[in-house]
């Protein structure tokens, strides 16, 4: 089972010193599109700068639910999973970045600054990040996609047609039975999916399987045909 998630905007400074020029990002597909983005964005500076894990690189809602940020007994700082809950995250969990394109989310990736909206004189960052994964696509296949991209980065590398996967909508319900969508539950209900699934004693195969690990953590996940919807009550 992969997950696809977004970045976040907030990021973490620093890193190791490590540079991108010495450690080859994955997918070395996309190494073309991403000369072209960085020299776009005039960012060449990014590939002599520190790295380290873009699963601790982000720090926004998202991570900081899959880190289990605000759960009691569990660190404060960003890298409280464990070494084996990593090595599963680095086959798993998949990031799509503006910058960088699909990313597993143990790469070591520089601290940047780049929406998927962003005009770069005039590149279509939608056109040429969708054709340069065009590539990368069949070789995800094998097991379920989870696709909890949102819009903005989910358009910047559409799944083409006879992949199959499955689309993910957070709602939040209330006490009267009426239901919500709100942004910041959002992301955490996505993140605290993504980190049960990471800390479960086997990884999720299978939607049961997803499911169970939802309800672990007070989750539900409804299924109708290829959307999923992950209902929270974490607002009541």
């Amino acid at each position: 089972m992969l997950f696809l998630l977004p970045p976040s905007e907030t990021k973490r400074v620093g890193g190791g010193s490590l540079t991108i020029d010495q450690v080859a990002l994955t997918f070395g597909g996309l190494n073309k599109a991403r000369e072209v983005v960085i020299a776009a964005a005039g960012a060449e500076s990014l590939l002599t700068a520190p790295t380290m894990r873009a699963i601790d690189r982000y720090t926004g809602t998202l991570f900081g639910a899959i880190h289990g940020r605000g759960l009691k007994g569990t660190p404060t700082e960003h890298n409280s999973l464990t070494a084996s809950e990593i090595a599963r995250a680095k086959s798993t969990v998949l990031i799509q970045s503006a910058m960088f394109g699909l990313i597993p989310s143990t790469d070591l990736i520089p601290e940047y600054k780049l929406s998927p909206s962003k005009l770069l004189n005039g590149l279509n960052l939608k056109k040429l990040w969708s054709d340069a994964h065009l590539g990368i696509w069949p070789r995800l296949t094998g097991g379920l996609i989870i696709d909890l991209r949102s819009k903005a980065y989910a358009e910047l590398a559409p799944i083409p047609e006879g992949i199959e996967h499955y689309i993910i909508k957070v709602e939040v319900e209330y006490p009267d039975g009426s239901r919500r969508t709100l942004n910041h539950f959002n992301k955490k209900a996505k993140g605290q999916l993504v980190r049960a699934a990471l800390t479960a004693k086997k990884a999720p195969e299978t939607l049961s399987e997803l499911k169970a690990c939802a309800k672990r953590v007070g989750l539900t996940i409804e299924v109708s045909g290829h959307n999923l919807t992950l209902v929270t009550r974490e607002a009541t």
